[in-house]
Formats: C-alpha cells, sequence, structure tokens
C-alpha cells in the first residue's frame, strides 16, 4: 500500500531561493476530488502521472502514483479535468539531509508559495529551515485539490493568514 507522510508549510522569507537545486513547471488537474479519494493528473514536460490519493486534512494518506503515457495526459487535462488548471514550478530544496518540495503557484493561484517535506514515517524529527514559516498541513484551502475551488486570488486577507 503507498502511503504519503507529508507535512506543509508556508514560506517566512525568500531566503530558500538561493538553495534551489532544480526547477520544473507542472501544470495539474483533478478528475474527480470528492468522497475518499482525488484522482489527479499531472504533466511536467515530457512525463505525466496519474495520482490517487486518499482524502482528508492529515499528514498521513494512501497514495498511489503511476506514470502515463504524456499525450493521454494532456487529453486528459483538456477533457476530463475540473478548470481551472493548478499551474506552479517546483523547486527542489535541500537542508539539513532532507530535500524539501517548494511549490510556487502561477495564474489564478500567483502569489502563494508553500514549503512541503515527505516523511518516511509519522512523527519524524527534521530540521527547520530558517526561510520556514507557519505550518499550513491542517488548513484546507491550502491543498492543491482545493485550490482549483477556491483559487488563492479569491482568499480573504484573513484567509491568507493561518
Amino acid at each position: 500500500m503507498g502511503k504519503e507522510i507529508e507535512r506543509k508549510f508556508l514560506l517566512a522569507d525568500e531566503g530558500w531561493r538561493e538553495h534551489v537545486q532544480r526547477s520544473r513547471r507542472m501544470s495539474q488537474g483533478y478528475l474527480t476530488d470528492g468522497g475518499h479519494a482525488s484522482v489527479r493528473v499531472r504533466v511536467a514536460g515530457e512525463e505525466a502521472w496519474l495520482n490517487v490519493k486518499g482524502a482528508g486534512l492529515v499528514a498521513e494518506r494512501d497514495e498511489y502514483e503511476y506514470s502515463i503515457p504524456v499525450e493521454d495526459a494532456r487529453e486528459m487535462l483538456d477533457r476530463l479535468a475540473r478548470p481551472p488548471l493548478i499551474d506552479k514550478t517546483r523547486h527542489w530544496v535541500a537542508h539539513a539531509g532532507m530535500q524539501w518540495e517548494i511549490d510556487e503557484f502561477h495564474g489564478d493561484n500567483a502569489g502563494l508559495i508553500v514549503a512541503e517535506i515527505e516523511l518516511e514515517r509519522v512523527g519524524q524529527a527534521f530540521g527547520l529551515p530558517p526561510w520556514l514559516g507557519t505550518e499550513v498541513t491542517h488548513l484546507a484551502r491550502y491543498y492543491n485539490v482545493n485550490l482549483g475551488r477556491a483559487p488563492y486570488r479569491d482568499w480573504s486577507a484573513a484567509e491568507r493568514i493561518p
């Protein structure tokens, strides 16, 4: 069984940018996002994936991901995905022996930047980078699946402060 153990954070400042190891633009859309699971299609360059993830606002969820032909993925995004699509650049940053993924959103979610770290087990200790801000793991609005329904551009000032 696939498991994802992930924590999400906002960024306190731009200090992370000087440590970026690589970056990649991604487009993703949701084929379904209700009930017990979401089904997502993601395209990054000439690679694509179908992802099935358990629902819930928890650090640990069931997750299954499969490579698929990029042309199939593009067709699914065009024909089946609920608009708007999520457009982002993912940046990879290492800190204290751990790999962080920092998603810088574009389009309807421009201005939002979220750092994520995937862990091997719940409760695993990890070093907090100095550029890390408030944890938002348990706030639904920061999940990609919800950014299509309620994009960052539509959030009130109060919603932008966790």
